[in-house]
Order: structure tokens, then sequence, then C-alpha cells
């Protein structure tokens, strides 16, 4: 087997030290002239004559950050650096000389922590959401879904700070339930049975005693039902979690999964 050369040279390195971007480019404050190190993935490199340009992004906000360095010849691990690679920058943040951005880091070095190869499928473009289906363990990383995974962080704690403040207390209702409180909709069944040998009663039913619960479960459609328990005997509480509905109808109304209050 073809030993590969190491990704980083053993030296001391701080992993734990760093300033995230959102808090140079949203907050703005970083001052200028500090030192920063910046860990992340490269969304663009370019190497020019005398300098190079990366543009960082560590996942902390949408936008991105340069890195700028003077005589690229000086750093050869740039030439296995390529778009999607995991990268620590060290260097000083200074006013930004182009436009489009408010500060740049002036970098002293570059360590390249986790490479990435020329397939990498994520570019500089715009992606549809059926190519993004594909690579689920990268779609992340876009702007996209790393916007909307910040929206519903933002709106779950506008949730939770809305009801807490005013003296109500979190219930967790059950996600496996028997329960389809009240004929809320079409269930999803759980089992652990095997669904091409499911035992049978001497009728020929399937016998559920068998299953994991000894009786049907389903994922929940609904917390209501729990919720007025709770709430007959503790007053204010809220529920808010995951539910399910296994009706196959797609409209903008219907969603097979989704969190209710």
């Amino acid at each position: 087997m073809q030993n590969l050369p190491p990704v980083v040279e053993k030296q001391e390195m701080d992993y734990r030290t760093r300033t995230k971007i959102s808090r140079i480019v949203i907050d703005e404050a970083v001052p200028a002239n500090s030192d920063v190190i910046i860990l992340g993935l490269v969304r663009t490199i370019r190497t020019g004559k005398g300098v190079a340009f990366i543009e960082m992004n560590d996942g902390s906000c949408m936008k991105n950050l340069q890195g700028v360095i003077q005589q690229p010849e000086s750093f050869p691990v740039l030439e296995r650096i390529l778009t999607g690679a995991a990268v620590r920058l060290q260097g000083k943040l200074i006013p930004s000389q182009g436009g489009g951005q408010k500060f740049e880091v002036a970098v002293e070095r570059v360590d390249l922590i986790g490479e990435a190869d020329a397939t990498y499928p994520l570019q500089k473009k715009r992606h549809t959401m059926e190519f993004l289906r594909e690579i689920a363990h990268l779609r992340p990383r876009t702007n996209t879904f790393g916007a909307l995974n910040r929206l519903r962080s933002r709106l779950a704690y506008a949730v939770h700070s809305y009801f807490q403040s005013r003296g109500f207390s979190y219930i967790h209702t059950p996600i496996i339930s028997a329960s389809d409180c009240e004929g809320a909709g079409e269930m999803f069944h759980v089992t652990t049975l095997d669904l091409n040998g499911m035992p049978r009663t001497e009728t020929g039913a399937i016998d559920w005693d068998k299953d994991f619960f000894a009786a049907e479960a389903y994922l929940t459609v609904s917390g209501q039902l729990e919720g007025e328990l709770l709430a007959s005997a503790m007053g204010d509480i809220y529920t808010f979690g995951p539910t399910f509905r296994a009706e196959n109808s797609n409209t903008s109304r219907h969603a097979s999964e989704f969190w209710m209050i």
C-alpha cells in the first residue's frame, strides 16, 4: 500500500482557539489589526502572480471571509488546497483592499487539515435540490440548507422563550404512541417484526403480541392528548415536538413530518 504524505506536519497546533467568522463580518466585534485564527472550509481559492486568495466559511454565518496570501510560492501547501478542503488560517485582520467585504485576513500561516480532491461536488454555483438530495452528507454546507437550519433554530428558540417567559412548562410527549389522537390522520406503523414473515394467530391475523411492545405502535400524529393530561395536573404547559402524518397528499399544506405546538 502506497504511503500517503501527511496532511499536516507534526507540530504544535491549537484547534480550540479560533475566531468565528460571524464575529468579524456580522457582529463586527473584532477590531482591525487583531490576530485571528480561522478554522473552516474553503469555498474558493485563486492563485495569481504574487498573491493568492482563499475564501473561507466556518458555518457560523452565511458570509465568507477572505484570506490574502502574499508570495504564495512560499506556501507550497497551497498546491494541495482545493474547494472543500478544511483549512486553518492564522494571520492579522486588516481592512479589505477590495470591494464586497469590510475586512480580510493577511495570512501568515496556512495549515491543510483535511484534503478535498477535484471531484468535490459543491462548487461556487447554484445547485438544484434534486442534485443536493444525492449528496445529503454535504448539502448542509450550502447557503440554502445553512439558512433553513439557522432559521429553524431561531424559531425554536423564540417558541421556548415565549412560553418560558410566561411561566409555562415544556412537556415532552411520546413520539411512539398507540393513539391516533381523535383520528387526526393516517399513521406510520412502528414494528420490529419481520415484514417478510409476520407471525400469525390461529385465525390468520398478525400476532402483535410478538412485537416489541406486544401491541400495535405508531409514530405520533399529535401531542395533544398527553398535553391535556399534563395541563389538568400542572396547569400552564406547552408541547413542541415532531409529529408525523402518513397522508399521501403532495400539497403545500401537507407534510409527512413537522413540528407542532
